[in-house]
C-alpha cells in the first residue's frame, strides 16, 4: 500500500485509473507513469487527454525528478501530477515549488516520517528563502 501526501497531510490512493509506463501508452492512454530519465519534450504532442502524470524517484538524492516536473509545467501541462518513490519530509516544499501536487510514498516511509513532518512544509510558499528576505 502507498500513503498520498498533500498540502493537508496523509490521504489514501484515490486515483482509479490505470498508470501506464510511457513506453507502453497508447494515444488513448490518460495516466502516465514516468521514469526519472524520461526527457519531457518526449511528451510535446502527447499530453492532450491526459489527467495524471506519475514521476519516479528512486533515490531521494535523485532531483530529476524536479526537473521534470517543472519543464512539464512549462510545457503547459495543467493535470495533476504525482512524485512517487524516495521522497522525503524535507524535500516537499522543493516537490511543490517544482510543479508538483502530490507525493506517494510507502507506508514504511509514512512510518518513519510521520504527517506532522510533512504537514510541517505543507506551507510551502512561505518558508523558501525568497519569502523570508522579503521579510
Amino acid at each position: 500500500m502507498t500513503v498520498i501526501v498533500s498540502d493537508t497531510g496523509f490521504a489514501p490512493e484515490d486515483f482509479n485509473a490505470p498508470i501506464t509506463p510511457l513506453a507502453e501508452a497508447e494515444s488513448a492512454t490518460t495516466a502516465l507513469d514516468l521514469a526519472v530519465d524520461t526527457t519531457p519534450a518526449e511528451l510535446a504532442d502527447r499530453l492532450d487527454g491526459v489527467t495524471m502524470i506519475r514521476v519516479d524517484f528512486p533515490s531521494s538524492a535523485d532531483g530529476r525528478g524536479f526537473s521534470i516536473a517543472r519543464q512539464l509545467r512549462l510545457m503547459g501541462y495543467d493535470g495533476r501530477l504525482r512524485a512517487r518513490g524516495h521522497v522525503i519530509a524535507d524535500q516537499y516544499a522543493m516537490a511543490r515549488r517544482s510543479g508538483f501536487d502530490e507525493v506517494e510514498i510507502s507506508e514504511a516511509l509514512a512510518k518513519r516520517q510521520p504527517e506532522e513532518q510533512w504537514i510541517f512544509r505543507a506551507n510551502w510558499q512561505a518558508h523558501d528563502y525568497q519569502a523570508r528576505l522579503r521579510g
